[in-house]
């Protein structure tokens, strides 16, 4: 007996799976975390603390940079002067209780002096465009207490809002972090920036923009790190 193929039903597209909806958190459980942003995070007074620990950033070098506006057009205060340089730097103290200055002032260009330094900075820069640079070692985050990133005017009128100083902090991994010198004390010839603690082997960055009149020996009476000062120079 024959077929009759007029009458075969016609084949069917094959349907792909169905897909399990997605889990929902058991009450009281969190989410799961979402991934983090590679964009860039500014810290602010609303919102003036990161964890590179919790950012996943503890790893490699971080490099701080300082950039600035060196003069400005125009006429006011920059009319009769040279231009202001920024000089970029850090106070340091590590667990063993040791503690000093990281700055070009005295050469003063790493901490420690001897051995691979876990902070050191790369150079002077007078101009303000490609700025200053210093370099963090995170490898070292369980040497490391506290780490206060400061700025201060090595030469020029005191103008910090027409410098438009910003500092930028670059993980080897992670988002990078901006702090920017956006409020002004024209009597002050320092700003202390940021401050890293190590908090229970979590590395904490912390806004400060906190301007001090006076230099290093302000600085350190201000934050209490209690080192012994003399005069210095390039």
């Amino acid at each position: 007996m024959g077929i009759d193929y007029t009458k075969r039903p016609k084949a069917q597209p094959p349907q792909p799976p169905a897909q399990p909806p997605a889990p929902t958190p058991a009450y009281g459980q969190q989410p799961p975390a979402q991934p983090v942003s590679l964009s860039k995070i500014t810290l602010t007074k609303s919102a003036p603390s990161i964890s590179l620990s919790k950012q996943g950033a503890t790893t490699g070098q971080v490099r701080v940079n300082l950039s600035w506006t060196a003069n400005t057009s125009g006429g006011g205060l920059f009319r009769k002067a040279k231009g202001i340089d920024l000089d970029l730097a850090c106070m340091w103290e590590f667990t063993d209780g040791s503690k000093g200055i990281v700055q070009a002032l005295g050469n003063s260009f790493q901490a420690p002096r001897q051995g691979q330094p876990i902070i050191y900075l790369d150079g002077d820069d007078r101009s303000g465009k490609g700025g200053e640079n210093m370099y963090i070692d995170l490898s070292a985050t369980n040497q490391i207490r506290r780490i206060l990133i400061f700025a201060y005017i090595y030469e020029g009128t005191p103008n910090w809002a027409s410098a438009n100083g910003v500092v930028t902090l670059s993980p080897a991994s992670g988002p990078e972090i901006e702090v920017q010198l956006d409020e002004a004390d024209q009597s002050a010839i320092s700003c202390a920036i940021a401050l890293l603690e190590n908090r229970g082997g979590e590395l904490v960055i912390n806004r400060e923009v906190r301007y001090i009149r006076g230099a290093q020996d302000k600085v350190d009476e201000a934050y209490g790190w209690g080192m012994n000062w003399r005069g210095a120079r390039k």
